[in-house]
């Protein structure tokens, strides 16, 4: 049987690259979308802010209307937006009177396949029948972190050798990674997160669940935890190497999914032998040294190191949600997993706010906003304890385990 499911394994590493391409590709073109349409970077870069918007929506949507369609049509549709998001980004700009318009359709369509594909993946991936959820789980969330390292390395390497100018090309390159695995996807085997006979745990019996709320709690703090410090990795990048953009991109950004990659592989290949909540909170401490490094030491030097720390620190954070969720909440279904990305999403988009509200309030001093988000990994500290002292908590019929 699990032979039978390798194809599905497959598919869903490929659906996480495929997330990474929706996030991580068109960033790369901002500049180029100001020069080429005359676009002003203001509204560039709320194509960052209704990207993310988008799959807020759609998680929160998911959690009612997945398990009524299915999860084959559900993944299948998915791959599709986001490919032809890709494609429309080709040609709708210059075919409508605002190119920005034509920007903002294309988003749109890959924004809603990115966000399908973060909330069913998760789940897909949990019901194959794997010998350990949580290896499986940390394996799959690596494949976000290479697919980002491949969309930068590739597309500047395309760039270099083919100018930008030709990066309509790159983008129905890259369309093609979502066409191939909804032809995958087709065929694979899909199992059922609940079991037959049973029933997935209604939204209410979810929000009337103590663990449920610590557990978004837990993913909520992930987010903000990652994200509070990737977004000014080039930043630090550029100030303490002393180099150009390109060059901070990549010893910044790259050098944070690099890491953050290699913690998830590592967990992936050795989680059967490592506690999962041990696992976590050290990764959270880690995480509050890399944010008192960026902070505190008035080298960019030093900023530059805890960026790399905070990347290896915050690798096992939303997988090992994940994998605790799927855990303690048996019976939480579809509904559980889009909650959860719903949470982890929010923090993504709390936690650069946080910083960045923080530090213009001291004049635009990004360590002091740094400092600030200190709050999250506590939280996620603290999430990770809760959820540990409530083991021995199994009450009847709300789909409750032994938190994992």
């Amino acid at each position: 049987m699990r032979d039978n499911y390798q194809k599905t394994m497959a598919g869903c590493f490929v659906g996480y690259i495929t997330q990474a391409i929706v996030n991580n590709f068109a960033p790369l073109l901002f500049l180029t979308f100001q020069s080429s349409y005359g676009i002003p970077l203001t509204q560039i870069t709320m194509l960052v802010t209704f990207n993310f918007g988008i799959q807020l929506v759609v998680d929160l949507l998911a959690a009612r209307f997945v398990d009524r369609i299915g999860y084959r049509p559900s993944i299948v549709a998915a791959h599709l937006f986001t490919a032809s998001g890709l494609v429309c980004m080709t040609f709708l700009p210059e075919l409508l009177p605002d190119p920005f318009v034509g920007l903002l359709l294309s988003v749109t369509l890959y924004a809603v396949g990115g966000g399908l594909i973060e909330v069913l993946i998760s789940p897909i991936m949990e019901a194959c029948p794997t010998e350990n959820k949580e290896k499986a789980m940390s394996l799959l969330h690596s494949f976000y972190c290479w697919g980002h390292v491949g969309v930068v390395l590739i597309s500047t390497l395309f760039f270099a050798l083919f100018e930008i100018e030709n990066w309509k090309i790159l983008a129905l390159v890259w369309a093609v990674v979502p066409l191939a695995n909804a032809v995958l996807f087709l065929r694979a085997p899909i199992a059922s997160l609940i079991q037959e006979g049973e029933r997935g745990m209604t939204l209410r019996e979810l929000f009337s669940s103590k663990l449920f709320w610590v557990l978004m709690l837990i993913m909520l703090s992930a987010g903000a935890s990652e994200q509070a410090v990737s977004q000014w990795a080039s930043t630090f990048a550029e100030k303490g190497l002393g180099v150009s953009k390109a060059v901070g991109d990549l010893a910044g950004p790259m050098a944070f999914a690099l890491l953050m990659g290699l913690s998830r592989a590592f967990y992936g290949k050795y989680g059967d032998r490592i506690n999962l909540d041990r696992f976590m909170i050290l990764s959270g401490s880690l995480c509050i040294l890399s944010y008192l490094c960026i902070s505190l030491i008035p080298s960019p030097v030093f900023g530059l190191v805890g960026c790399g720390l905070c990347g290896l620190s915050v690798g096992i954070m939303w997988p090992g949600g994940c994998s605790k969720a799927a855990a303690s909440l048996r019976s939480g279904g579809t509904a559980l997993f889009a909650l959860l990305a719903l949470a982890g999403d929010l923090g993504c988009s709390s936690g650069p706010t946080l910083v960045g509200m923080v530090s213009g309030a001291f004049a635009d001093n990004l360590r002091v906003g740094i400092f600030a988000a200190l709050l999250f990994p506590a939280l996620l500290i603290l999430g990770v304890w809760l959820c540990g002292r409530m083991r021995r908590r199994t009450p009847e019929n709300t789909g409750e385990s032994p938190c994992a």
